[in-house]
């Protein structure tokens, strides 16, 4: 995977393209420019590099990571076989973020229904 920038663009679609499919054999080659979205995908056969065709929703199968690659809110990710997202981690951290928020807004309400309760058993003792 190619990440392009207007200053390596040329050189990773190109030179390190022809690399990757003559020197490292690389089953899949794969180039993604985040400013412009360009998104493109290859697969090694016979020894050399053919054109992965998308999905109808613009993601390409890499037979090497059993995932589909596509853009999802200007990101590039991975999806299951099933159509799933996979998380990243900064998914997983702001999930987690959140569960701790909930899980401490929980206990501080179990907090003040234990203190509500203490002062209405105070009260009736006190009758």
């Amino acid at each position: 995977m190619e990440i392009l920038s207007s200053s390596t663009a040329a050189v990773d679609k190109g030179l390190k393209k022809q690399v990757y499919q003559d020197t490292f054999r690389t089953p899949d080659y794969f180039w993604f420019a985040p400013v412009t979205m360009e998104f493109q995908g290859f697969h090694l056969v016979d020894g050399k590099y053919q054109e992965i065709q998308t999905t109808t929703d613009g993601r390409f199968w890499s037979q090497q990571l059993k995932l589909y690659l596509g853009v999802y809110e200007g990101k590039l990710r991975f999806f299951t076989t099933e159509n799933q997202l996979i998380l990243s981690s900064e998914d997983l951290a702001e999930q987690e973020r959140l569960r701790a928020a909930q899980a401490e807004e929980r206990a501080e309400r179990a907090e003040q229904e234990i203190a509500r309760l203490r002062e209405v058993y105070v009260y009736r003792a006190s009758i």
